[in-house]
Parts: C-alpha cells; structure tokens; sequence
C-alpha cells in the first residue's frame, strides 16, 4: 500500500512523496507535532515545549479528552497554543513541521514513523520500536531510504549517569567479562476481568484499535492496560525490560572493546523460561520469565533478563536495573546510581545520576540539524535492542522453544511457527503497513 492510497482525501500537495520538511538551520527552533497526548505521550510533550530549541505547533490524539491538559501543558510552557487534531496524518501532511514525536501504544508506533520519514520528517519514536520484528524492520527501511534521523525513547543512552559507566567498564577494571544481566522486579498489580462496555464519549475506537483485529471496547484493552495484550502491546519485557535489556547489552559490549574483542550483535539463540504463574487476570503476557541470549563469537557471551513483576524485593539492591561481571569485578546499573565492585565484593566506585529525557530529546534536536545518527539510533541500537524483547516473548509464546536467530534476515532459521509471530497475520484495513517507496 503506498502513502498515496493510504491517506486517502489528503491535499494533493501534502502526498508527493518527494516532499520534504523544511531543513532546521542552526539558529532555527525545529517545528514539532505531536502525536499521542496521555500518558508517556504527555511527558514528552512537557520535555519537547521546554526545550529552548522546539516550538510545539501541533499535537494529535485521538481522544479528545486528552488534548485539553496538553494544550495547557504547551502554552505554560511557549506561552501559546499548539493547534489540535483527532487525526495524526493532518501533522504528518503539514510540511512546515520538521519532526514527529511518536508517544502512542506500542501498535501505533510503525505507521506515524513510516509515514513521516516518508513526508521527511525525522521521528522521536518512544520504545519499543514497534509491536513486532517486522514493523521493526519496515521502520529501519523507511529511515534508511528516506535519510532520516529516528531516535528510539530509550533515553539511560544520553544520561551521565550511563556514559560514565561505559566509560568505567571500557577502562578494563572489570577485568574479563564473560555474562551480564538485566532484570525488573517492580512489583505491579493484577488488572482484573472487567466486561466489555462501550467506547468513552470523544474517542475514535475503531482509529485506537487501527492494525489490530476488530474486538469489543474493554477498559482494560484501552489506555494504560493494552501493553498487557498482544494485540497492542510487548509486555513487560518491551515496556520496561527494553530499558534494562539495552543497558546490559551496552555494558556488555563496553566489556568487548575494553577485551579487545568482536562487537556484539543480535545473538545467536534464545530462550524463554517461564509464563503467566502469579497474576490470575486478563493479562496475556507473562509476568514470570527468565531470557537467556546466546552469543556465539569467537568469544561466548550469555545474556540474560529476569523478570519477577510480583516481587516485593530488589535484586543487587536495585528493583530494576543491569549488570556485567567480570573476573576482577562487577558494576551494578540502576535507574539513578551505578555501583561498581572489585575484588571481595568492596564497593569501589559510585556514580547517581537520574533518568530524565531531556539529554535525549536534546541530542535528538542536535541530531536533526547535524544529520549525525543518534544515541539511540533506530536502525544500529534502538531496533537490535527491540529484537531482544520480541524474541523473548515469541519464545515464551511457543513454550521456551530454543530460537536460532538469523542475523541477515532477523529471522528464525525454518521455525515457521515462530517466523509467524515477528509480525502480525493480518492488518485491519486501512490501517497496513505503508510501502517504503
């Protein structure tokens, strides 16, 4: 389906496909829309207004009775009002928008992005990339042959606080590094079996569900809840183990260069322990897993996530973070501190910093009118990393099947059941996958 037949009634300027966002130069604000304006959505709102380098001119959602608050949010903050829309594809069609920021469900992630690196737009896409390894790679293929720059959300890449850990683990005093680890144990809640009812009034239900089958509104498949549901979301290990995952992967790889060894890569097997054990709820992900990730260079690695969503305790003292050990010690990861560890356990180092987003959009901005790729680049760190999270959770659908990875096609070997997971059997019309062009 290409972006013409996609959009439908649009302009027949804003569908050249040859369009393209007006260049930011160096002393110009970069013009951003908006799409998505709850949750996530409306934290970044409130980071991209308050960057002296942005004016918000727009925002999209498809429940209105969002973009109240997030109009609010803009005008504190630009002191005026961004103009407003139920209908992402007016901000992708508007060409004196140079950039998108993509804050919705996990399922509405790939079309915005395809389209707007179509338009020319570089995108802030929030993590995981998509819903699936196929939208994933639809992603990549739209930034690579559109030049774009697209920024995943996950924003520990641009923090101090992990730069100076990287920093420490390339220095060699780990010594040799052979397993790292990634883990959440914050405890969540169960979500119950509530009945179906009907949409709430100023939502477009049928827009929400887009690529997703046709099925009966159910709050607990809507806002906040869906990235407990295949149709929508990632579970768990896309939502936060994405963070913790890409930071053990980093640290890990920090630990190749300081070993003067081969790069990591996408690894070369996965498997999944574990399933839906604790809660007893409508949630269809597991919220107990244990992921190992093989790597099988000349030098073997083990990567491993854990997930214990139930428990009330922290492991390594921190209630999600990650870790790389090696024989002369170890450095502990967390949302606000890392803690390094040499010989006979003794705390040798330690550095706080938080997690804030601002770095992130910054180098987002500054990538934009430079055209340098970003800290969490789409195609070489925010896309592999998604990977991972997908992987996991396709084995744990098949039962902890051990997964050869092909690493060329990001596919399965000749597993067809789990080559049947990496995207979805069928896309609602119209809301397909757009050709890249």
């Amino acid at each position: 389906m290409n972006r013409r037949s996609f959009l439908g009634g649009t302009t027949a300027g804003a569908l050249a496909l040859s369009a393209s966002a007006r260049a930011a130069g160096a002393n110009d604000r970069v013009r951003v829309g908006a799409i998505g304006a709850g949750g996530r959505a409306l934290q970044l709102i409130r980071t991209f207004a308050s960057n002296k380098n942005v004016d918000l001119v727009a925002i999209a959602d498809l429940d209105s009775r969002r973009l109240p608050a997030a109009v609010a949010e803009v005008q504190k903050r630009q002191n005026r009002k961004p103009w407003t829309t139920g209908d992402f594809r007016r901000i992708i069609d508007d060409k004196k928008i140079d950039a998108l920021v993509v804050g919705t469900p996990d399922h509405w992630h790939a079309i915005p992005t395809i389209l707007g690196c179509i338009a020319g737009k570089d995108v802030y896409v929030e993590k995981p990339d998509a819903h699936n390894i196929e939208e994933g790679m639809r992603m990549v293929a739209a930034m690579r042959r559109h030049r774009r720059i697209v920024q995943m959300g996950s924003q520990h890449r641009t923090t101090q606080r992990m730069i100076t850990a990287l920093e420490y683990i390339r220095s060699g005093a780990l010594g040799r590094c052979l397993v790292a680890k990634a883990w959440e144990s914050d405890r969540q809640r169960p979500i119950g079996r509530p009945a179906d009812g009907k949409p709430p009034d100023g939502v477009d239900y049928d827009m929400w569900l887009g690529s997703a089958p046709l099925r009966p509104f159910n709050r607990n498949r809507f806002h906040g809840n869906w990235r407990w549901f295949y149709d929508y979301g990632t579970g768990d290990l896309g939502n936060d183990g994405v963070h913790r995952l890409d930071m053990a992967f980093a640290a890990l790889n920090a630990a190749c260069i300081a070993q003067k060894e081969e790069p990591l890569g996408l690894p070369a097997a996965v498997y999944t322990s574990g399933n839906k054990w604790y809660f007893d709820d409508a949630q269809e992900f597991p919220d107990t897993m244990q992921v190992n990730y093989e790597y099988h260079g000349k030098t073997p690695k083990l990567l491993t996530y854990e997930m214990r969503i139930w428990a009330p305790y922290r492991m390594e003292d921190e209630t999600e973070g990650a870790a790389v050990y090696g024989d002369q010690g170890y450095i502990v990861l967390g949302n606000r501190r890392w803690r390094a560890f040499g010989p006979g356990g003794k705390l040798v180092r330690e550095v706080s910093g938080d997690s804030h987003e601002g770095p992130h959009v910054q180098d987002f901005i500054d990538c934009i009118r430079s055209r340098r790729r970003p800290a969490c680049d789409l195609e070489t760190i925010g896309h592999p990393a998604s990977i991972l999270c997908h992987a996991g959770n396709i084995s744990a659908r098949l039962g902890g099947r051990k997964l050869i990875i092909d690493p060329r096609t990001e596919t399965f070997g000749n597993d067809k059941e789990a080559n049947a997971l990496r995207g979805r059997r069928e896309y609602r019309k119209p809301w397909v996958l757009p050709e890249v062009g």
